[in-house]
C-alpha cells in the first residue's frame, strides 16, 4: 500500500497532512474538503472574501474538540489578513481569495462565520439575516412555510431576500441593504420584524431564545446581526456528522420536499457546475433602504 503523503500544494498553499480524515462517517479528508472549496470559489468568495470571519476548527476532524476563534493568533498562515476593528482587543482575520479559502482547510476550519459587513466598513453592514430554527415536534416543511411567509413580510416592506439552507436543520433568509446603518439599527429591524410575526401568530413563532418555549414553533433568530453572533457563510461546510453544507437557493427550491441534507461536501460541487445562474448573483447590486416600523 501507498505510504499518505505528508505534504501536497493546491493553489500554492501548503497542506499537511492532505490525507487525515476530517469527516469520519464519509472518510471526506483534508485534501478532499480544500479541493471541495476550489471547486465552490467561484460562487463563494463574492459572499464571504473581505469580511471579518470567526472560525469553527476541528484541527482533529469533526467527531473530536471543535473550537470557535474569533480573533488572530500567532502562526496564522500568510494567506490570511488582519484587520484591526474599533471596539475589539485583537484583530480579526479574512481572506481575499481562493488561496485563503485553502489556507482555512490548512487550520482545520469546518465553518467560516463572515461578518454581515466588510473589512473597509466594519461597522456598516450591508445584509440583514434571519435564521429561521423550528422547534422540537416540527418538520422541514413547517420551516419552508416559515420561509415564504417572512419573505412576503419582507416585500411588503419593500425587501427582497435570498434564502439558503443552514447546513443544519433551518433556513436563512438574508436582506441586502445600503451600508448606512449600524449593527444596533440593522439588529434592532430584525428584531421588530421577528416580533410582528410573533405577534401575528404566536402559535407559530417566537423570537426568545429560551428552548423550553420552542417547542411547536419556529424561533425567528434575529441575533446573527452581530458581529460577536455571525451566521454560517453560503457554501461552508458545517461541523456536523455528512458533512453537510450550507447553500444558497432560489425561492423555487424552497419547497416542501426540499431536502436540506442532500447538499453535501460531494454533492454540491456538481450543483454548482451545473447552475444555469447563481441563484444570488444579482444581490450585490441590491441596495435596500430599510423602512421605518409603526
Amino acid at each position: 500500500m501507498a505510504a499518505a503523503k505528508e505534504e501536497i500544494e493546491l493553489q500554492g498553499v501548503r497542506l499537511t497532512s492532505p490525507d487525515k480524515v476530517l469527516y469520519p462517517e464519509q472518510g471526506v479528508t483534508k485534501r478532499e474538503l480544500a479541493e471541495y472549496y476550489l471547486a465552490v470559489a467561484g460562487v463563494m468568495l463574492p459572499h464571504v472574501a473581505r469580511r471579518p470571519i470567526t472560525l469553527v476548527r476541528c484541527p482533529t476532524g469533526r467527531a473530536r474538540k471543535c473550537f470557535y476563534q474569533r480573533h488572530a493568533g500567532s502562526g496564522m498562515p500568510a494567506e490570511l489578513k488582519q484587520i484591526p476593528i474599533e471596539g475589539f482587543e485583537e484583530p480579526y482575520l479574512y481572506l481575499e481569495d481562493v488561496r485563503g479559502l485553502v489556507a482555512l482547510v490548512q487550520m482545520g476550519v469546518l465553518e467560516i462565520h463572515p461578518w454581515n459587513s466588510h473589512v473597509d466598513q466594519p461597522h456598516k453592514p450591508d445584509q440583514v439575516i434571519f435564521d429561521l430554527d423550528p422547534g422540537e415536534g416540527l418538520a422541514f416543511p413547517d420551516v419552508v412555510a416559515a420561509a415564504h411567509e417572512l419573505r412576503a413580510r419582507l416585500a411588503g416592506l419593500g425587501l427582497r431576500s435570498v434564502p439558503k439552507t443552514t447546513g443544519g436543520k433551518g433556513l436563512h433568509l438574508v436582506v441586502p441593504i445600503e451600508r448606512r446603518y449600524e449593527w444596533r439599527d440593522v439588529k434592532s429591524f430584525a428584531k421588530a420584524v421577528g416580533d410582528l410575526m410573533a405577534k401575528d401568530a404566536p402559535d407559530r413563532f417566537l423570537t426568545k431564545q429560551s428552548i423550553a418555549e420552542r417547542r411547536g414553533r419556529i424561533y425567528i433568530d434575529y441575533l446573527r446581526n452581530d458581529p460577536t453572533s455571525t451566521a454560517v457563510a453560503p457554501y461552508s461546510t458545517r461541523s456536523r456528522e455528512g458533512a453537510p453544507v450550507s447553500v444558497p437557493l432560489t425561492w423555487d427550491e424552497v419547497v416542501p420536499d426540499l431536502d436540506p441534507r442532500a447538499f453535501t461536501v460531494r454533492t454540491v460541487p456538481a450543483r454548482v457546475a451545473g447552475l444555469t445562474a447563481d441563484p444570488w448573483a444579482d444581490i450585490a447590486g441590491l441596495k435596500q433602504r430599510l423602512p421605518k416600523l409603526t
